[in-house]
């Protein structure tokens, strides 16, 4: 803990109850008057804390004499002695052994946390001061509030001074909880009294670390104010210094909150130390409540506050359950008591209120005791004072083990030691009506009924607002809706109203209403008639559907349907050529492919899509020169644009390859084509040159996967050299490689399609194809057709393999 923890050894502390340090003495200056004046009452002041630090002294010590002959049966004088005698014997002050006997002797909160301290003595939660020094603090402090005599004042002030500055702690305020959920400072001690002035009343619903403490009824630590941004008393004096508050009461509930105030941040405090400032909340409490706890549930008539509770209960209009709380031996709050049922009370499942009146509320409803529940709500209303509403709160009931909830609007409020429960069950024909007239308003539905005995006709809100006629005119009669329908329209209203009005039977029409206002709208009618005990018709009932937007969403689906079976048939027409384009370049079954000293076989498999065409190229040649040139390539993309770029890059480099020049400058040239002839065009190669007489093979990459070479039942492939993709830049240097195929040589060039996947790297696919390939065996094309069959590829993109064999 920050300015740490100090043995209690009888010394005056530092700082006074106000907290102004003493007057400085400046050596070598003329006392002034003031000077003096100013020195006077510090050293009063001093003394007078002095003062009331050995009388509290005196007072546990005279505590433990009369403890002494309560148990000795002796004399005051021979208590003092046998005192004396016990001090000399174990080598502790009178202070230390009066704490001890009087915790052997009251068995309490304090003593219990003495003891904790002895236990753990040795273990390294060992604490830093020793339990005596706990016991004289807590039991000095005990002795300096009870004799306060309910001023919190003194309180305040003797908690301060004899427990909590040796903490390191430099202010404490004492605040009460008033029933209207605000905070009152009912005792300060080592705050400025300016600031004491200013903080004596915090107004319900304004957030501080008291506040804080009460709302999560628990000690809060704030380790530094500035931090948190909550205001409290002393955040001028010590912004960056760390917090505890407490709240402590009787009975379950919370009577004030202990808000104790450190200089600097405060560092995660141990368990012991905090079980200490419970402790003192749990001493304050009982100085400032001293009455007896009083029997919250009588076995015959009621307390005087809760007689008027449950007069102003029987005089509200919605039910009303009034309880009091029941307390454990420990005074800890266990349950409440349904004191009171109002006669208009009615239970959530439909149980009378002689069942529930004078109850446990836990028995009446066991499912309240639910995390965030009913009960949670009454005990913290209990124990704060701060009212609680909600409106369509869930609350279940078990009825033969069967959990049956309702919804209704809870309200809680204390009053005096009891709490007012009041709950208002949602009424179904309310909530159906409610939730009927949103129905009408979201479909801009109006509903009528037209008597026709008396010719009164009656509509709602909405069909006046679907007519566009004010609330004050006179409704439009059935009869009378050709003449405000468009003409075309005449003809479908008279066969409707033929048949409700005439036939008597139910019936539907769709027509145009012409406002007075100018606007068409398009309406349906449903009606029916309403036939009276001699089956004449009484009376005709239905509703008006405003059904413009549907109407004019139909007109429109209906366009768009036009125009997309124009789009497919063009699509599929352009689709199509492409595909004819496509496979007369690259049939998906070419024939086998002789060369020189080589082995060629091709696999092209065109997208599962068949609407889709693509851009993958392959090319085997045999040039002037006597050079193979092999390439493979992918334009991006899908359609008639990547199939006609695939034909250009695919003819462009047959007819560059003539040149005899190496790989790397077909594809600096090729690039070249396509940035400036192919427009926005990318596309990914690889481009290789063998010569069937060395062996050798050339080659070069632009942006596309390095081809795999098979040699010995062993796959791997070739290194990764630089080249950036076709069409990127306007002039690209490549690089390429040679590389000695041995005879009996399998060389793999493909493109992305064969091995891409959407949940993994395209190198990690490449590593699934290289392992793929070393495991089969047999002759060149079952190894590609194996390939095709096993690739892990879900990309639906088009794939193209070559297989190069030596010879």
């Amino acid at each position: 803990m920050t300015g740490g923890l100090r043995r209690h050894d009888g010394a005056s502390p530092q700082t006074g109850p106000i907290g102004d340090p003493p007057a400085e003495v400046v050596p070598h200056q003329l006392p002034t008057p003031m000077g003096r004046l100013v020195a006077t009452v510090e050293r009063l002041r001093r003394e007078v804390l002095e003062a009331q630090a050995a009388a509290d002294g005196r007072a546990l010590v005279e505590l433990a004499k009369g403890i002494l002959i309560g148990q000795l049966h002796c004399t005051p004088a021979a208590a003092a002695r046998q005192l004396d005698l016990l001090c000399r014997e174990s080598g502790t002050s009178p202070l230390e052994l009066a704490a001890d006997i009087v915790n052997q002797a009251s068995r309490d909160h304090v003593s219990e946390i003495a003891a904790a301290f002895v236990e753990r003595a040795g273990t390294d939660e060992e604490p830093a001061e020793p339990h005596s020094a706990v016991s004289v603090r807590l039991r000095t402090a005990e002795s300096g509030m009870l004799a306060a005599d309910a001023d919190t004042q003194a309180v305040a002030e003797s908690l301060l001074t004899n427990a909590l500055s040796p903490l390191g702690a430099v202010a404490v305020a004492v605040w009460t909880a008033v029933p209207d959920g605000s905070l009152a400072l009912a005792g300060h001690a080592g705050f400025p009294p300016r600031e004491a002035v200013r903080w004596r009343h915090v107004p319900p619903g304004v957030s501080t670390v008291a506040r804080l403490a009460l709302r999560e009824r628990r000690l809060v630590t704030i380790a530094r104010l500035r931090r948190e941004g909550l205001p409290s008393i002393g955040h001028l004096q010590w912004p960056d210094g760390g917090r505890m508050a407490v709240p402590t009461g009787t009975g379950g509930r919370i009577h004030a909150v202990l808000e104790i105030c450190w200089p600097q941040p405060l560092a995660p405090q141990p368990p012991q130390i905090e079980r200490q400032v419970e402790a003192l909340a749990e001493l304050c409490a009982r100085t400032m409540d001293d009455a007896p706890p009083r029997e919250l549930v009588p076995t015959e008539g009621v307390l005087p506050d809760v007689a008027e509770l449950i007069d102003l209960a029987e005089g509200l209009q919605d039910p009303a359950v009034v309880l009091t709380p029941v307390l454990d031996a420990e005074g800890r709050l266990g349950d409440f008591r349904i004191r009171y049922a109002g006669s208009r009370f009615v239970d959530p499942v439909g149980r009378p209120r002689g069942d529930v009146n004078g109850a446990l509320l836990l028995e009446a409803y066991p499912t309240a005791a639910g995390e965030s529940g009913l009960f949670d709500i009454i005990a913290r209303v209990h124990a704060t004072g701060e009212p609680f509403r909600a409106e369509r709160m869930s609350l279940t009931a078990l009825v033969d083990q069967i959990p049956l909830t309702t919804v209704a609007d809870i309200s809680v409020s204390r009053h005096g030691s009891a709490v007012l429960l009041i709950w208002r069950i949602e009424d179904e024909r309310a909530r159906l009506a409610n939730i009927l007239q949103h129905a009408q308003r979201l479909g801009r539905i109006g509903g009528f009924e037209e008597n026709l005995a008396t010719g009164e006709t009656t509509w709602n809100a909405q069909l006046y607002a679907l007519h566009g006629l004010p609330a004050s005119a006179p409704p439009v009669r059935l009869r009378e809706l050709p003449a405000h329908a468009h003409p075309d329209d005449s003809a479908a209203l008279d066969r409707f109203l033929r048949a409700v009005l005439r036939h008597r039977r139910p019936a539907s029409v769709n027509f145009r209403l012409q406002r007075s206002d100018g606007i068409t709208r398009h309406i349906r009618v449903v009606a029916e008639p309403v036939l009276d005990a001699d089956q004449r018709l009484h009376a005709v009932r239905g509703a008006y559907q405003d059904i413009s937007a549907q109407h004019w969403t139909e007109v429109a689906l209906a366009a768009t349907r036009d125009q997309l079976a124009h789009t497919e048939a063009e699509s599929a027409e352009r689709n199509r050529l492409a595909l004819q384009l496509q496979h007369a370049i690259m049939p998906p079954s070419p024939p086998a492919i002789e060369a020189p000293g080589l082995r060629v076989a091709v696999r092209y498999r065109p997208a599962e899509t068949e609407s889709l065409v693509g851009g993958d190229w392959y090319d085997t040649v045999v040039l002037p020169s006597g050079l193979i040139m092999l390439s493979v390539g992918d334009v991006a993309g899908h359609g008639i644009e990547a199939a006609t770029g695939m034909v250009v890059l695919r003819n462009a480099l047959r007819g560059l390859a003539v040149t005899g020049a190496g790989p790397a400058q077909l594809l600096s040239w090729l690039n070249t084509v396509t940035h400036h002839l192919a427009k926005h065009v990318t596309a990914t190669a690889v481009c290789g040159l063998f010569d069937p007489r060395t062996r050798v093979m050339r080659w070069a990459r632009a942006g596309h996967l390095p081809p795999v070479l098979l040699r010995g039942g062993e796959a791997a492939a070739f290194p990764l050299i630089e080249g950036l993709l076709l069409g990127a830049l306007p002039d690209v240097t490549y690089v390429e490689r040679e590389v000695r195929l041995e005879p009996e040589d399998t060389l793999l060039m493909f493109t992305d399609g064969l091995v891409e996947r959407r949940d993994c790297s395209v190198q990690d696919s490449l590593g699934h194809l290289v392992q793929a390939a070393a495991a089969g065996d047999g002759d060149l094309d079952g190894r590609l057709d194996r390939l095709l069959a096993e690739s892990r590829s879900d990309t639906d993109d088009d794939t193209c393999v070559i297989g190069i064999q030596v010879g």
